[in-house]
This record gives structure tokens, sequence and C-alpha cells, in this order.
């Protein structure tokens, strides 16, 4: 159990013994069941019970030459004994003890609503002997390189990837997206996700102690004792305001009393009520409680802020700089075109046996190598069910790209720098179809056989099917200026930016102009680098906001950016910014409501003479009302 945690039972605990006390020496008082000495015992158990928290501290910060709020109340209670009020001066210290035990179980809620998690995680693995033979284990004594044997149904209990089977995955935990996730060998997986279907055994890659669950546990702790910047104010303020409020009590007895000849007792009753609904409960708390709600709901739904301050700092969000690829698009290039040539070149066909018979070949050539756009030509090949033609002496050309024999035919296919010295003069119609397809944005690959152009394919990174609803939503929901950052050439980078109706576009960029661009965005607002948390990780951590997606068990994305977007999932930012908003919202309605009861029950004061009771009650009412406010937080919105 933790420190906060025993803390907090303890203060239950006390809370409880000083109801007991109170309502003890009532009825010893009123029922005359025991001398005027035994009630007074009571109230002073009462006193010892109730303000023994606040009395903790108060030591501490007077220590620090400073007073704070629980001073205020502890004055206050003893203020009320000196007068012989004793039973308003403990229900003070009961309605205080009791509103700071609902708010250190409100806040615990909170701050516990993501280790949650923690229980998804079985203490166990499944682990798989080098005999073939199966022990359970403590997952802290899986070691690196182990494999652990998973059943349909069971949370995994530690991170890895597959090494046998297929399953499918539900990463709610991580990603906050609850749709499951197809996985197959060589997939990573992680730990306290669901395999909802299929045995699969995983190859520990990471020691329990090292896993996504415990980092993201860990982060988010951090971040919730990370002060927002208006938590901060009101730390700084509290100190001072409270000094205030008793500076202006001590006025508010000896100038009536001193000066004016009132009477002492009304005076100083009326004073401490003062102390008490002037006290700034209910201000000071109207902040944590909003933005650790805020951290926690984030975590829960796969956004990961690594602080209060980015919690508020995110609504001042007017400019968004996306990199590419990855990000706005898939980050893998698929076929998107197969042109086929006739014998003379003369024309071409979409269909049919031609195109299909094109693929085989450009498939068989690049089977063995490992440039991405051949896995995409091998893949297209799987898809449509086209058996690959064997192709022998197969040779590399880097930057161009591959040949070889095919039943004694010189077959290649690679880009156009391969092919302008095969070839003398290309057909015009094959130039123009290849210059079409890269005003579109994409790579184009020629298949020739014998110096005879047997078509073309061409391969685009294709935007993400959600990429083109986020960039509408963010315009609407008033971020001024969206900026597309690649490293791709010009006509890609237009293409891409087009679809997507984003009109800022800077291409065949280093990662060190894109430092120099964030740089220059910054002059004119406040501006979030929208990243994979790898390549980016300079523009990310050069910006106001850096934020990470698809970052999930990506160490540099978790230590790079301010909030990190666990899921591969756009659709998220639009909720980061809306849930920001909405912390700052409620942060704004608490500071009002807080406020305004001070004002309110200081009119009362002196106004209607409002008794000590009834402002102790207003006053830890509106420190309730607050904390339940900011936890509205902890649901899902939008």
């Amino acid at each position: 159990m933790s420190q906060q945690e025993t803390g907090g039972k303890l203060q239950i605990w006390l809370t409880v013994l000083c109801a007991v006390f109170l309502l003890a020496g009532i009825v010893s008082e009123h029922l005359f069941l025991w001398p005027n000495e035994v009630s007074v015992t009571f109230y002073i158990l009462s006193y010892l019970t109730g303000g023994y928290s606040g009395f903790v501290e108060t030591i501490k910060h007077l220590r620090q030459f400073q007073l704070n709020i629980d001073f205020l109340m502890i004055f206050a209670a003893l203020g009320a004994a000196v007068i012989d009020q004793w039973i308003e001066g403990a229900t003070l210290l009961f309605l205080f003890s009791l509103s700071g035990a609902l708010e250190t179980y409100a806040l615990g809620k909170s701050r516990n609503a993501i280790h949650s998690l923690l229980k998804l995680r079985p203490s166990e693995g499944l682990l798989k002997m080098e005999d073939g033979s199966e022990k359970l284990v403590p997952i802290e004594e899986l070691e690196v390189g182990q494999v652990v044997i998973v059943k349909p149904g069971e949370h995994i209990p530690i991170d890895g990837k597959i090494v046998k089977g297929q399953t499918s995955v539900n990463e709610a935990t991580i990603t906050g997206e609850s749709m499951p996730v197809s996985k197959g060998i060589g997939e990573s997986v992680f730990a306290a996700t669901l395999n909802e279907n299929g045995v699969i055994e995983i190859e520990v890659t990471r020691r329990a102690s090292d896993t996504t669950v415990a980092k993201i546990i860990q982060l988010v702790e951090e971040a919730q004792k990370s002060k927002a910047q208006t938590q901060r104010f009101l730390d700084t303020f509290e100190p001072r305001y409270a000094l205030a409020v008793v500076v202006s009590v001590i006025l508010l007895i000896f100038i009536p009393w001193g000066v004016f000849g009132q009477d002492f007792d009304p005076t100083f009753y009326r004073a401490m009520t003062v102390l008490v609904v002037a006290s700034p409960c209910a201000l000071i708390i109207s902040t944590p409680a909003s933005i650790i709600s805020a951290i926690a709901n984030g975590a829960k739904n796969g956004v990961l802020f690594k602080g209060g301050a980015y919690v508020e700092h995110a609504v001042d969000i007017d400019t968004i700089a996306f990199d590419k690829t990855g990000t706005l698009t898939k980050g893998e290039p698929e076929v998107t075109d197969l042109i086929s040539f006739d014998r003379d070149n003369e024309k071409f066909s979409e269909d049919g046996s031609e195109v299909l018979e094109m693929l085989a070949i450009a498939a068989g050539c690049e089977y063995h190598s490992e440039h991405h756009l051949a896995h995409a030509i091998v893949k297209k090949a799987e898809e449509l069910h086209v058996d690959l033609t064997r192709v022998d002496d197969m040779q590399s050309t880097p930057g161009q790209g591959v040949e070889g024999k095919l039943n004694g035919h010189h077959v290649s296919v690679g880009n156009s720098q391969m092919f302008n010295k095969q070839l003398e003069k290309w057909n015009p119609m094959i130039s123009e179809k290849a210059d079409f397809l890269r005003e579109q944005g994409k790579t184009v690959v020629f298949v020739v056989q014998d110096e005879i152009a047997l078509g073309v394919i061409a391969l685009a990174d294709k935007v993400r099917e959600d990429a083109k609803i986020v960039v509408s939503k963010l315009q609407s929901l008033g971020i001024k200026q969206i900026v597309m950052l690649t490293g791709d050439n010009k006509g890609v980078a237009k293409s891409v930016a087009a679809e997507l109706n984003i009109s800022h576009v800077y291409a065949e960029l280093l990662p060190e102009k894109k430092v120099d661009i964030i740089k220059k965005l910054r002059e004119k607002g406040v501006v979030a680098m929208v990243g994979d948390g790898v390549n980016d990780a300079p523009a990310l951590a050069v910006s106001d906001i850096g934020i990470a997606m698809g970052a999930a068990g990506t160490d540099v994305a978790l230590e790079t950016a301010d909030i990190v977007l666990m899921g591969d999932d756009l659709t998220k930012l639009p909720y980061l910014l809306w849930l920001s908003r909405k912390a700052k919202k409620v942060v704004w309605q608490n500071i009002a409501f807080s406020l305004s009861v001070i004002l309110f029950l200081l009119v009362c004061v002196f106004t209607i003479e409002l008794p000590l009771t009834i402002g102790v009650i207003g006053h830890e009412g509106s420190t309730l009302l607050v904390v339940l406010n900011g936890l509205r937080l902890l649901k899902k919105g939008k």
C-alpha cells in the first residue's frame, strides 16, 4: 500500500473519531449526563482527531515560514474554543477533516484510474521450457528471449513478439482503440492486452518492469505530480492570501473592540467566521481536481499527457505541423496502377492476362529484394493470386533496380535511370504515361524484357482513410494553420496535400530543415508538431508541444514528445484538443464558483451576521462541489 493510500485511510478514521467525540460532547452537554468537564473533554478529543491532519500540514508550512489554509482552519477552531463555542469549533474541524478525506478519496480515484491497467496484467506467465514442457512463473522472473504461451481469452502477461500462431488482440488498454487488431508471426504484442482468439507463443522482448504498460503508469504518475501553470500560480498565491486573511482578521478584532469599544465575544466570533469563509480551500483544489482527472481520462483513451502544463497549453494551439510519412499516410507503399504494353509499345492495358503476366515477372524479380517497393509488388501479386515467375541469375543495382534471366530472356525491373542506359529511345506513349503517374505523386517502376517495355507499375504511400476527416475536424475546431512537412519530392507532397485540403506544404526537407520551419512557425503562433517520434524527434523537441503518434512501445516517442498518442489513430488528435479545452473550461468554472462563494459568504457575515456553522457548511460544501465537478473529466467525451 502506498504512503498516500495509508495517509488517506488514517484521515478517514480520524474523521470518524472526530464525529464520534463531537456527538458524545453534544449529548453530554445537552442531556446533562456528565459534568461539564466531561463534555469539554469530548470536544478536546474531537479537536485533536479532527485537527490532526491540518495541524501536521500547518507545522510543515510554518517551518518554511509560510501560512496555509490548514493554519486558518486550526486558528478559527481555537478561536471558537476561546469564546466557549466548542460545538462550532469541533464542527468546523469535523467538516474540514471530512472535506479533506473526501478530496483525498476523489483525487485518489482519479489518480488510480490508470492503475486499473495493472490489474489486467496477469501476475504469472505460462513459460515454455526448453524441453517443451510448460511452467507457470511470476512475470518478474521472465527474461528477454524466453517464450511464453498465451491462450484465448487470457491477458498477455509481458511485452513480446509472436513467434507462433495468429490471433486478434484487444489493445484498448494501451492504445484506447476498442477494435481488435489482427496479429501474426513477427508482430509485437503488449502486456495487459487481451488475446481474443488463437493460441500464440510470444518471445519476451522486455522485462516486466520495462513493459509499455509499466512505462505508461510511470509517466502518468509523473504527469499528475507535474503541476499546470494555473495550479502553480495558486500554490504561490495560497500563502500570501492566507497571510492577508490573518492580518484582516486581526484588524477585524482589534479595530471594533479596541478602537470602537464593541463587545469582544461577538467581535471575535465574527472575525472567526470571516477566517473560515475567506479560506480558499475550493479555489486551491479547483485546478488539480480537474487537471489530474483529465490526465487520467487521456491515459485510459490512448492520449498520454506528460504533465499538467501540457493539458493547459494544448488549448492555445493554433498551428499544427504534420510529418507526412507514417502520420498522414500509412507509411507503406502500395501498388496503385498496373499497366501493360503490347510488344510494339503502341497500346496499353490496365487489366487482362498481359497485366498479370507482367506482374508475375516483376514479382519474380523482386521476390528476394529487401527494398520496400519490392515488398509492395510481391504483396500485390499475392493479393491477386498471381504465381511468381522463376527468375535466375538475379543482380541488384542500388538506386536503380534488379535484373535477371527468364527462360533465356533478359528481364529487369527498376526506375527510369536503369532503362535510360538500356533503351536508346523511349516510346513517347510510355514516357507520357509515366509522367502522368508521377504528376499524381506516384513512384513509377518499369518492367522490361529484352529491351522491350512490358509495362509500368505505379506505387504510392496511401493517405490514411481518416486523415481527411481529421484535418477537416481540426479546422472546424479553430486550428488556423495546418502544415505538412516531408522529405518527399514536391510532386508527391502536393498530391497528398491536395487530397487532404492542406494548403501549406514544405517538401524535400532534411530533419534540420524541419526544425527551422517549426521555429519560423512559432514566431506567429503556438505550434504543435505531430510525428512518429523517431525521425521527427528534433522537430518534436523544438515545437511548443510535441505530439508523437503510433508510439505504443516506442521509447524515443515516450521520451521526446510532450503528448503521446499511443495508438496509430489520427482521430485521437481532435479528442486531445477537446479534452484539454474541456479541462480548462472546468478549471475556470471551479475558480469562478469558488470566488463567488467566498464573496457571497463574506457579504453574509457583515449583513446578516452569518453563523459560524453555516459558514463552515458553505465553505466545505463548495470545496466538495469543486472536486466533484473536476471528476466529471474522468468520463470519456466526444
